[in-house]
């Protein structure tokens, strides 16, 4: 393990908050390794950037030669956290959440050392605890405290519903901090309420009360909103090569550097350095290169990270069109269709609306040639190559 200031350093680098740095400092100059904590609820099959901004920080601790537990949590999806959410979150199926836990496990593994970190699920020590034991649990929180929650408090003040089930949510995942004797939990900035729990449950039952360091949520592609695939606005860490690196690149250059400073390895030293470059005349986008593949190479190797560059370069530098370029049929008739409604039916985009938005922005091309009369009417006849975009090709025929 490194010096006490240095290992505050990285603990810190795009980190929120930490509470509390006094703690923290003395036990990072104990003898022995932190016990670190970070849970998720396997909600999702697949994670995104966003995810990893909390599993880079859980690296940071191994780089550090801490104990890693990344929790699983398939007694707590079981109830669905509300965190940040403005009604209750459906819960899902034991089935459901065994089959994402299954792909998350393969998945972290692109980021932590597996032999040096330690996968737990809560239903190991929250389904041994019984009806009688939840009930001594929920003694410990009272309602008043429950309400101090931000989201809790706005949906109570604005007549919204919250299910009695909701508030032993952070009481759980409080309680998990317990049973894995957590010195250290990690967790978003819409998780503090339930990380304080932790360190007050922690306290009640003899036990040291566990430092917190919370992390930003990511701003998605749109650069606004949360990374989320419900927005459409994610990069997802399984998703093909070429997509990953395409999404990196269309991202705005000063978002870069929010996803630089929360998603690369990269020394903050070098990234200054990269920042003066392009004050002094360096293109933005070759910054963004050296991120796109960092990004390609974690989740598919340092080759498919080299090939989606030339890839990318090729397609939008010199207008080759990919090599597996989709052929799509669809059904126009002798009158044929407006390219806003071939663009929909050939899955382009959602609708003939954003067609005609897309046209506007002069974002579609017929066989390389930009098109912006929204009027336009294909007939039947031979394939044509439709773009949408950067990112969206498709050999298209009317019939």
């Amino acid at each position: 393990m490194t010096d006490v200031h240095a290992a505050l350093e990285l603990i810190k680098r795009g980190a929120d908050e930490l509470l509390i740095e006094s703690e923290m400092v003395e036990r990072l100059a104990m003898s022995r390794p932190l016990r670190v904590k970070a849970g998720f609820d396997p909600t999702a099959p697949d994670l995104h950037l966003g995810h990893t901004v909390l599993i880079n920080k859980l690296r940071h601790f191994q780089e550090l030669g801490h104990h890693v537990m990344f929790l699983i949590g398939d007694f707590t999806g079981l109830i669905g956290d509300p965190s940040g959410k403005n009604s209750t979150r459906p819960p899902l199926t034991r089935e459901q959440i065994a089959e994402n836990a299954r792909t998350y496990q393969d998945q972290v593994f692109k980021i932590l050392d597996p032999d040096r970190t330690e996968i737990c699920f809560n239903s190991t020590w929250m389904e041994a605890l019984g009806a009688s034991g939840m009930i001594r649990l929920a003694s410990q929180h009272t309602v008043a405290r429950m309400l101090e929650r931000d989201d809790f408090s706005k949906r109570y003040g604005n007549g919204q519903p919250i299910a009695i089930h909701e508030f032993l949510y952070p009481l759980c995942q409080g309680y998990d901090s317990v049973a894995m004797r957590a010195d250290v939990e990690l967790g978003g900035t819409d998780q503090k309420f339930n990380l304080l729990v932790g360190r007050e449950l922690q306290k009640h039952y003899g036990q040291p009360s566990q430092c917190v360091v919370t992390v930003p949520l990511l701003e998605g592609l749109d650069g606004v909103n949360k990374m989320s695939k419900s927005l459409g606005n994610y990069i997802g860490i399984a998703e093909h090569p070429r997509e990953i690196f395409g999404k990196t690149m269309s991202i705005s250059d000063d978002l870069m550097w929010r996803y630089f400073e929360l998603l690369s390895f990269r020394s903050l030293a070098e990234i200054a350095r990269f920042r003066k470059e392009i004050g002094e005349g360096r293109n933005p986008r070759d910054v963004k290169v050296l991120l796109a593949v960092e990004l390609v190479a974690r989740f598919h190797g340092a080759r498919a990270a080299e090939d989606a560059r030339a890839e990318f370069e090729a397609r939008f530098q010199r207008g080759v069109l990919p090599d597996d370029l989709p052929e799509v049929t669809v059904q126009g008739g002798a009158g044929g269709l407006t390219l806003a409604q071939v663009l929909k039916q050939a899955g382009l985009t959602a609708s003939t609306s954003e067609s005609m938005r897309m046209i506007d922005q002069g974002a579609v091309r017929i066989n390389g040639e930009r098109v912006e009369d929204k009027s336009l009417v294909l007939r039947p006849g031979p394939a044509v190559v439709l773009q949408v975009g950067k990112r969206k090709f498709a050999a298209v025929t009317l019939v």
